[in-house]
């Protein structure tokens, strides 16, 4: 009932009244009309306040306007001369005629015009009215879109937290797995970020969760190093993730052993050696 309800206040049945659908559109209207008795008790209130207004708003023409429409009808004067031929044996003088019925044909002008007056302005306003309410629905539609996106992204962060937590669980409880936890340095102190180095088959893994590093251009990454007997050793690349369209974790390269992890700030693709003024964290083993 509830779209039946949006579907009789969407204001086509006052266009369908108007005559301002297409053969589609008002059959359409008159599908509608034979399955619910609402639309039909719709339509015809529509019909019955139309020709309301058309009475109550009748406009009185004035003389000017009548003379004129006269003069459209041909009729010169209230009466009208007809000369009627009879045979040659005599001729009948003219007779003069009374047109009983041009006071009702000027009165059927006067309403039709009137009515077309008040029709239209109808039609106006019906016109103005859905435009309203198409431009309500768009809103809405474009609002609900919106909230939806922002449901979404909401789903896919806690989705990919959550997974990066489980896995910090999993590894911390582990023997296998030992964690590294590095601390900002002078480039950036606030930063930190965890390092997991399997101790048996020297995997090394980061997790984007317990990781807080600042945000990268558009021509820099971080580079992971260990520091390996006194010299730094690459493990790779990785960006700041801002989009959960990653997994939580990301693979480096092994190492078999270490003394401690280092991450720094290089240009896209990397460093052969290490740019020590933009040592963002470190953490010994």
């Amino acid at each position: 009932m509830e779209n039946l309800k949006a579907y009789i206040e969407s204001g086509v049945l006052e266009l369908y009244v108007l005559g301002d659908l297409s053969p589609e559109e008002a059959l359409h209207v008159e599908e509608m009309a034979a399955q619910y008795p609402e639309v039909v008790a719709e339509i015809a209130a529509i019909e019955q306040a139309m020709e309301q207004y058309a009475m109550q708003n009748a406009v009185e023409p004035s003389a000017d306007v009548e003379t004129r429409l006269f003069e459209k009808l041909g009729i010169r004067d209230e009466y009208e001369i007809e000369t009627v031929s009879m045979p040659p044996v005599y001729t009948e003088e003219p007779k003069i005629v009374r047109l009983d019925g041009s006071d009702g044909k000027v009165r059927t002008l006067r309403y039709a015009l009137v009515a077309c007056v008040a029709l239209l302005i109808l039609s106006t306003a019906a016109l103005f009215i859905t435009y309203n309410k198409l431009n309500d629905a768009h809103d809405q539609i474009a609002s609900l879109n919106l909230d939806k996106q922002k449901f979404a992204g909401v789903v896919r962060q806690l989705e990919f937290d959550n997974k990066g937590l489980d896995n910090m669980v999993a590894m911390n409880d582990s023997k296998e797995w030992a964690t590294i936890r590095m601390a900002g340095q002078a480039f950036s102190p606030k930063s930190k970020m965890n390092v997991y180095w399997n101790k048996k088959d020297k995997t090394v893994l980061i997790n984007y969760v317990a990781m807080n590093l600042p945000k990268t251009d558009a021509e820099h990454e971080y580079q992971l190093w260990a520091l390996v007997n006194g010299k730094p050793v690459s493990l790779g690349v990785f960006g700041k993730l801002d989009s959960t369209s990653n997994e939580a974790l990301q693979k480096m390269q092994t190492i078999q052993e270490a003394q401690a992890f280092a991450v720094t700030l290089e240009p896209m693709g990397g460093s052969v050696n290490p740019t020590m003024e933009k040592l963002t964290v470190m953490g010994g083993v």
